[in-house]
């Protein structure tokens, strides 16, 4: 069980949506010890826990929220920064942002692991918790599948088939580590289809998405210019989404997590199905011994 880890200094960042178009600056801090992630809208001045009950939208992206009476306090595709953070193995960090939206930057997590280790990594005076899966937990609906076994370490797996001839099929495994996200995982940047835009865009989103920050798969190809970063550059990058997105549990995942052409929706919903699943799994940590749900607020 290793310490809890924040960044040691305060460090800034900018840039625009991916979704919203809309331009935000981004300052993350350190954070004491069992503060987990924070998201702070500085311009609602709401505060957001970055826990799976603080989903409220996981079209496309994953989107926590805060409610308010009648409004509902937004930050749209926080996946990104989760999984870098989480790759690097930070758990507790202050996000402090003044807009509707995580900068997409260049479409992967590489610029923003750059920031996190600029800050520098701080560890903490006490164990970080982790949730041991210690009996198979499956998780499917229409179009997806996941299933998490009892494994040493955090292992990851991702079969995906877009049924395009640029795509095909693709499937990866991955043992996490901070070396293997930053050299493996990291890099791989978003995707979609050029026939996509244009009905993202008529429902509000991709109004920021540019060949600068995502990989665009045409009929002939892939219109970016520089080509690839990886061959299977877009499994790799499903990886990464789902990173960040089972981050939200709180601890660190030891298991052998395989998914099936899962996305935002199936990640989150896999996790609920994990919380309630309090015989497949134990929470390593000398405080409790199984994973309470006022931890995450989730019932």
């Amino acid at each position: 069980m290793r310490l809890q880890r924040t960044i040691k200094k305060e460090i800034t960042f900018h840039g625009i949506g991916l979704h919203t178009g809309k331009y935000a600056t981004v300052k993350l801090k350190p954070a004491s010890r069992n503060t987990g992630i924070v998201f702070y809208r500085t311009d609602k001045g709401a505060i957001i826990r970055a826990n799976v009950a603080s989903v409220v939208d996981t079209a496309f992206a994953t989107t926590i929220g805060f409610v308010g009476g009648s409004d509902i306090v937004k930050v749209k595709t926080v996946e990104h920064l989760l999984a870098a953070a989480s790759g690097l193995g930070i758990d507790n960090l202050i996000v402090e942002v003044d807009g509707p939206e995580i900068p997409i930057l260049d479409g992967s997590s590489a610029k923003l692991v750059g920031i996190i280790l600029d800050a520098g990594i701080a560890k903490q005076g006490k164990k970080m918790p982790y949730i041991k899966i210690t009996k198979p937990v499956v998780y499917e609906d229409a179009h997806s599948r996941i299933v998490a076994l009892p494994y040493d370490g955090r292992r990851i797996s991702y079969y995906i088939n877009f049924g395009h001839h640029m795509l095909g099929q693709q499937e990866l495994t991955v043992d996490l580590d901070e070396k293997s996200f930053v050299r493996e995982i990291a890099p791989a940047r978003t995707f979609g289809f050029l026939s996509d835009v244009e009905k993202l865009r008529a429902n509000g989103l991709a109004k920021g998405g540019s060949l600068d920050n995502a990989v665009i798969v045409g009929d002939e190809g892939i219109l970016n210019t520089a080509g690839l970063r990886f061959d299977d550059e877009f499994v790799r990058h499903k990886i990464l989404d789902s990173i960040g997105d089972l981050s939200l549990i709180g601890f660190p995942i030891h298991g052998h997590i395989m998914l099936e052409k899962a996305g935002h929706t199936a990640n989150i919903n896999f996790l609920k199905k994990l919380v309630s699943s309090v015989d497949c799994y134990s929470l390593i940590s000398s405080e409790v011994d199984h994973l309470p749900r006022q931890v995450l607020n989730y019932s």
